[in-house]
Protein backbone atom coordinates (compact mmCIF):
# COMPACT_ATOMS: atom_id res chain seq x y z
CA UNK A 1 0.00 0.00 0.00
CA UNK A 2 1.27 4.00 -0.43
CA UNK A 3 1.73 6.23 1.71
CA UNK A 4 -1.59 7.99 0.82
CA UNK A 5 -3.59 5.16 1.56
CA UNK A 6 -2.07 4.66 5.21
CA UNK A 7 -2.39 8.81 5.94
CA UNK A 8 -6.31 8.30 4.55
CA UNK A 9 -7.04 4.74 6.81
CA UNK A 10 -5.22 6.61 9.81
CA UNK A 11 -7.45 9.80 9.04
CA UNK A 12 -10.37 7.71 9.12
CA UNK A 13 -9.75 5.90 11.81
CA UNK A 14 -8.97 8.96 13.79
CA UNK A 15 -11.96 10.55 13.42
CA UNK A 16 -13.87 7.19 14.06
CA UNK A 17 -12.36 7.28 17.14
CA UNK A 18 -12.84 10.95 18.33
CA UNK A 19 -16.41 10.71 17.31
CA UNK A 20 -17.21 7.75 19.76
CA UNK A 21 -15.36 9.79 22.37
CA UNK A 22 -17.56 12.38 22.05
CA UNK A 23 -20.58 10.73 21.73
CA UNK A 24 -19.81 8.68 25.19
CA UNK A 25 -18.57 12.29 26.83
CA UNK A 26 -22.46 13.62 25.72
CA UNK A 27 -23.63 10.43 27.68
CA UNK A 28 -24.44 11.17 31.41
CA UNK A 29 -22.82 8.70 33.54
CA UNK A 30 -24.42 6.29 35.99
CA UNK A 31 -24.71 7.31 39.15
CA UNK A 32 -22.22 5.38 41.56
CA UNK A 33 -22.11 5.38 45.14
CA UNK A 34 -19.02 5.03 48.09
CA UNK A 35 -19.46 2.44 50.67
CA UNK A 36 -18.02 1.95 53.73
CA UNK A 37 -17.76 -1.44 55.87
CA UNK A 38 -17.50 -1.58 59.58
CA UNK A 39 -16.69 -5.61 60.64
CA UNK A 40 -17.23 -5.78 64.48
CA UNK A 41 -18.08 -8.55 66.58
CA UNK A 42 -21.32 -8.95 67.63
CA UNK A 43 -20.71 -9.92 71.45
CA UNK A 44 -18.26 -7.75 72.46
CA UNK A 45 -17.90 -4.77 69.42
CA UNK A 46 -14.85 -5.20 69.06
CA UNK A 47 -12.95 -4.57 64.92
CA UNK A 48 -12.37 -7.98 62.92
CA UNK A 49 -9.39 -8.29 60.97
CA UNK A 50 -8.83 -9.24 57.62
CA UNK A 51 -12.76 -10.16 57.35
CA UNK A 52 -13.34 -10.66 53.23
CA UNK A 53 -16.45 -8.30 52.32
CA UNK A 54 -17.78 -9.79 48.72
CA UNK A 55 -20.12 -7.70 46.61
CA UNK A 56 -22.20 -8.56 43.98
CA UNK A 57 -25.01 -6.40 42.09
CA UNK A 58 -28.26 -8.19 42.12
CA UNK A 59 -30.39 -8.00 38.82
CA UNK A 60 -34.11 -7.44 39.47
CA UNK A 61 -34.97 -11.12 38.95
CA UNK A 62 -32.90 -11.55 42.41
CA UNK A 63 -29.95 -13.67 40.61
CA UNK A 64 -26.27 -12.45 41.56
CA UNK A 65 -24.05 -11.26 38.52
CA UNK A 66 -20.88 -13.04 38.10
CA UNK A 67 -17.72 -11.63 39.23
CA UNK A 68 -18.08 -9.25 41.89
CA UNK A 69 -15.47 -7.37 44.17
CA UNK A 70 -13.80 -8.45 47.23
CA UNK A 71 -12.40 -6.34 49.94
CA UNK A 72 -10.54 -7.05 53.44
CA UNK A 73 -11.28 -5.11 56.29
CA UNK A 74 -7.86 -3.41 57.71
CA UNK A 75 -6.46 -3.61 61.80
CA UNK A 76 -9.77 -1.25 62.63
CA UNK A 77 -12.88 -3.59 61.13
CA UNK A 78 -13.21 -1.01 58.43
CA UNK A 79 -13.30 -1.08 54.73
CA UNK A 80 -14.92 1.46 51.37
CA UNK A 81 -15.46 1.23 47.75
CA UNK A 82 -15.83 3.93 45.39
CA UNK A 83 -17.86 3.87 42.49
CA UNK A 84 -20.96 1.18 42.76
CA UNK A 85 -23.56 1.55 40.79
CA UNK A 86 -27.17 1.77 42.42
CA UNK A 87 -29.38 -0.59 42.64
CA UNK A 88 -29.46 -3.64 44.61
CA UNK A 89 -26.48 -5.21 46.35
CA UNK A 90 -25.69 -8.38 48.06
CA UNK A 91 -23.19 -8.09 50.19
CA UNK A 92 -21.43 -11.26 52.02
CA UNK A 93 -18.91 -11.32 54.88
CA UNK A 94 -16.52 -14.19 55.76
CA UNK A 95 -13.92 -14.01 58.62
CA UNK A 96 -12.11 -17.48 60.38
CA UNK A 97 -14.12 -18.46 63.29
CA UNK A 98 -17.06 -16.26 63.20
CA UNK A 99 -20.38 -16.98 60.34
CA UNK A 100 -21.10 -15.98 57.58
CA UNK A 101 -23.00 -12.77 56.97
CA UNK A 102 -25.29 -12.51 53.57
CA UNK A 103 -27.69 -9.62 52.74
CA UNK A 104 -28.93 -7.62 49.91
CA UNK A 105 -28.80 -3.89 50.11
CA UNK A 106 -30.38 -1.35 48.24
CA UNK A 107 -27.41 0.79 47.10
CA UNK A 108 -29.59 4.91 46.43
CA UNK A 109 -27.13 7.08 48.14
CA UNK A 110 -23.80 9.01 47.41
CA UNK A 111 -22.45 7.49 50.29
CA UNK A 112 -23.61 4.84 52.73
CA UNK A 113 -22.11 3.53 55.99
CA UNK A 114 -22.58 -0.68 56.66
CA UNK A 115 -21.87 -1.69 60.01
CA UNK A 116 -21.82 -5.59 60.25
CA UNK A 117 -21.88 -7.51 63.16
CA UNK A 118 -20.76 -11.03 62.98
CA UNK A 119 -21.71 -13.86 65.17
CA UNK A 120 -19.92 -17.02 66.87
CA UNK A 121 -20.55 -20.02 65.43
CA UNK A 122 -23.48 -21.48 66.86
CA UNK A 123 -23.43 -25.03 68.56
CA UNK A 124 -25.14 -27.68 66.44
CA UNK A 125 -28.87 -29.00 67.10
CA UNK A 126 -29.51 -32.34 68.15
CA UNK A 127 -32.70 -33.96 69.00
CA UNK A 128 -30.61 -36.62 71.24
CA UNK A 129 -29.67 -33.48 73.87
CA UNK A 130 -31.67 -31.60 76.43
CA UNK A 131 -33.00 -28.03 75.51
CA UNK A 132 -34.43 -26.59 78.36
CA UNK A 133 -35.64 -23.67 76.57
CA UNK A 134 -37.99 -25.58 74.82
CA UNK A 135 -41.24 -26.78 77.21
CA UNK A 136 -41.28 -30.47 77.48
CA UNK A 137 -45.39 -30.53 76.26
CA UNK A 138 -44.05 -29.06 72.95
CA UNK A 139 -41.80 -31.83 72.01
CA UNK A 140 -44.00 -34.85 70.03
CA UNK A 141 -42.51 -38.03 68.95
CA UNK A 142 -44.90 -38.79 66.21
CA UNK A 143 -43.24 -42.54 66.38
CA UNK A 144 -44.10 -43.06 69.85
CA UNK A 145 -48.17 -43.93 70.64
CA UNK A 146 -49.53 -41.61 73.75
CA UNK A 147 -49.31 -43.85 76.89
CA UNK A 148 -52.33 -45.99 77.55
CA UNK A 149 -54.42 -44.72 80.74
CA UNK A 150 -55.77 -48.07 81.35
CA UNK A 151 -52.12 -50.03 81.85
CA UNK A 152 -50.83 -51.64 84.77
CA UNK A 153 -47.83 -50.12 85.82
CA UNK A 154 -45.22 -52.99 85.64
Amino acid sequence: MSIRTWLIVGLLSTFALLGRAAAQRGQSPEPTAILNFIVIKEDNGKPVRSAAVIMHPVSASGKQSKGGLELKTDADGKTSFDGIPYGKLRVQVLASGFQTFGEDFDIDKAKMDFTIKLKRPQGQYSIYQDHPEEKKDDKKDDKTPPPDPNAKPQ
